[in-house]
């Protein structure tokens, strides 16, 4: 229950299915600040309503997709839950490079900004689909597991990169 308390999370996709819940989930072990990225100001609006406004609770738009933005949002972050991603397989099936884009590259940048800022921790969320993936969310899921999973192996930092696989969970 301690490890959370006074740290500083940020939850990429946090006004997703699962990132808000990890958001709602959070705010009982008293961190000192929960950082939601996400790049639909609509979703982040009606969150924070729901939320009732918590001051311990920043609202970033920003997209996983741009570098620079994720430095700002990583300054100072102890944890990040990154739980942005396309995530609809007929989506992601007939926008195959846009799963790419947002699925391995975002996915890389967040791995280079958690290494930057000297984040301790970043756990991904991945999918059930990235087992044996039989369509472009899954395979595009699968390679970002296998950019934290190797990363983490060869890099020699002191930032942890781990993976979560869910199930249908909406």
């Amino acid at each position: 229950m301690n490890f959370f308390k006074n740290k500083i999370i940020l939850v990429t996709g946090g006004t997703g299915s699962i990132g808000s819940e990890i958001v709602r989930q959070l705010l009982k072990y008293r961190p000192k600040q929960i950082r939601i990225l996400s790049r639909n100001d609509s979703k982040q609006y009606h969150l924070l309503e729901q939320l009732n406004y918590p001051k311990n609770v920043r609202a970033l738009i920003g997209d996983i997709r741009d570098a620079k933005r994720l430095d700002l949002a990583f300054e100072n972050v102890n944890l990040v839950f990154h739980a942005a991603a396309l995530k609809h397989v007929s989506l992601c099936e007939y926008n195959p490079l846009e799963a790419i884009k947002t699925n391995v590259f975002g996915s890389q940048n967040v791995i280079d900004a958690a290494f930057k800022n000297n984040v301790g921790k970043v756990i991904a969320i991945s999918t059930d689909k990235a087992a044996n993936p039989g369509n472009m969310m899954g395979l595009s899921k699968l390679m970002m597991e296998k950019l934290l999973t190797n990363t983490s192996y060869f890099s020699g930092s002191k930032t942890k990169l781990s993976c979560v696989r869910f199930g249908n969970v909406a």
